[in-house]
């Protein structure tokens, strides 16, 4: 059945965020009187949502609820004002939704990142318009890899099956979401993680750059 829908991942997909994302978590750890994390730990803390972010940052014995409010109380105001200083969408990626966009393709985000943060960077760097659906982390909804989220999204276009949408994302989380809601995958070389961590799940397709996303997509729609 030909594809209907592509819902993407945010960070590390379609944006690379991961510098302003490691700036603002530095900043909350220098306020709670933590040590500073590298950039290149960031790759594993990403993708799960910022009360794992932070617990993932904190000193091992410093990973309690308690620190994670006070964190979240710092890095959110901090990130708000900073969300895009150095976030950019990864080459070639405005061209490829509007590449499918342009032979009916729908398109949707689907993120960990709180809910404020993700329409907050879609609007300014990918334009809302382009989505018909737009999700972040929200209070009482669960997390990826919980399927819930595809679910909701798909609930924005009646009639269409699972077999008509894919899941395009950079980590394991992304490739076991996408297999938790019963939808094809397609794995991207260039975000947080590595090629083999997203192989081992079997994603439909692996992507190299944005073009071959744009490729599978439409011929798979035609």
């Amino acid at each position: 059945m030909a594809t209907r829908l592509i819902i993407f991942d945010l960070d590390g997909t379609l944006l690379d965020t991961r510098l302003d994302i490691a700036q603002a978590c530095n900043y909350a750890l220098r306020q709670c009187g933590c040590p500073e994390r590298r950039l290149e730990e960031y790759n594993m803390m990403v993708g799960k949502g910022i009360s794992n972010l932070f617990r993932a940052a904190l000193p091992e014995e410093m990973r309690n609820e308690e620190m994670v409010m006070k964190m979240k109380s710092h890095f959110i105001p901090y990130y708000g004002e900073h969300i895009d200083d150095s976030t950019r969408p990864y080459p070639g990626i405005i061209r490829m939704l509007d590449l499918m966009a342009g032979h009916g393709i729908m398109l949707a985000v689907a993120s960990n990142k709180y809910q404020t943060g993700t329409e907050e960077l879609v609007r300014r760097q990918l334009g809302s318009e382009r989505f018909v659906k737009i999700l972040g982390q929200r209070e009482g909804k669960p997390l990826k890899p919980d399927p819930d989220i595809i679910t909701e999204v798909m609930s924005a276009v009646p009639g269409i099956s699972r077999e008509e949408v894919v899941y395009c994302g950079d980590s394991d989380v992304d490739m076991q979401t996408g297999m938790n809601a019963g939808v094809r995958t397609i794995g991207v070389t260039w975000g947080f993680r590595t090629k083999e961590e997203l192989s081992a799940y079997g994603p439909w397709h692996l992507a190299a750059n944005a073009e071959e996303i744009a490729g599978a997509i439409i011929a798979d729609s035609e």
